[in-house]
């Protein structure tokens, strides 16, 4: 394994699916002290303006979070962002009260985190999905798929499982008859090309495309490495696959907070037909908005 290869898994093994520390987080505009701000409820006024704090992905959740945010204010919100480099901090954040929501996982991913981490969110509304995607790395196409050529994966519980469907649907292995959106490397079957699974941590995958023979990635990901799904992936799942069925990204919150007059109005924002636009002109078929 390249040095690259073998840096990143000594760090992401100490880190885990779900059990790791979260990396830093970088913020936008209003950011130095805003993770401070945003401790507090969400009754805290800004000017005018009732604050609502979320936590999200810098692609493309945070930049969809700024279309709301005029829209929001029309209604007496000012919708505050803090964008997360990590899949734990913006759960925690939100768990602890330091933030009132997060946009930045499916509901499956959410689902899991509180069962290994005793977290109490729920989902307050789901907003789009992101097709995964098989990337090319030091191979231009699966046309030049060869012998122990190297993939590389989410290493988290859910989205592992659904890259190695992927790499099922294009013969490349596979899985365990029945194993599903549950599938691991453990439950491989068959693999022909002898291809070795790299398990990385998901922030991790895009940093390895020049170490790889190929990378699947989230959809986000994808995005801020400069990817589109439509143009640039060699397969992707299609619209009605299981997957991209079940792993629409949502809105979490706090137990109990989702029947908020904030929490409601920022939800109903997102799937505004003015967002769904956005959306649609701006990623391409890379981010699919949902009703």
């Amino acid at each position: 394994m390249k040095k690259l290869i073998a840096a990143l898994l000594t760090g992401t093994l100490a880190f885990g699916a779900l059990t790791g520390c979260g990396s830093s987080s970088t913020e936008t505009p209003a950011q130095d002290g805003a993770a401070e701000e945003a401790a507090g409820d969400t009754a805290e006024e800004s000017g005018d303006l009732q604050a609502i704090t979320v936590a999200a992905s810098a692609t493309p959740h945070a930049e969809i979070l700024e279309q709301a945010k005029p829209l929001l204010a029309e209604q007496g919100y000012d919708l505050q962002v803090t964008v997360f480099d990590d899949y734990v901090q913006p759960n925690l954040v939100v768990d602890s009260g330091d933030f009132d929501a997060n946009y930045f996982q499916h509901l499956q991913y959410l689902e899991a985190f509180n069962e290994e981490r005793g977290t109490d969110l729920v989902n307050a509304g789901g907003i789009h999905y992101e097709p995964f995607g098989i990337y090319p790395g030091t191979k231009a196409s699966l046309d030049e798929l060869s012998e122990g050529d190297t993939i590389a994966v989410p290493n988290d519980t859910t989205n592992e499982a659904r890259a190695l469907l992927l790499l099922q649907d294009n013969g490349i292995i596979t899985l365990k008859e029945g194993v599903g959106l549950e599938a691991t490397v453990t439950d491989i079957v068959e693999n022909p090309m002898n291809v070795e699974i790299v398990e990385l941590e998901a922030a991790q995958v895009p940093r390895v495309i020049e170490e790889t023979s190929y990378v699947v990635m989230n959809g986000n990901y994808a995005l801020q490495a400069g990817y589109s799904v439509a143009t640039d992936s060699l397969a992707y799942e299609s619209a009605d696959s299981e997957a991209s069925q079940t792993y629409v990204n949502v809105i979490a919150v706090k137990a109990g907070n989702e029947e908020s007059d904030a929490v409601k109005a920022l939800v109903e924002v997102l799937k505004s037909d003015d967002i769904k636009t956005y959306i649609n002109d701006t990623y391409q078929g890379a981010v699919i908005p949902v009703d």
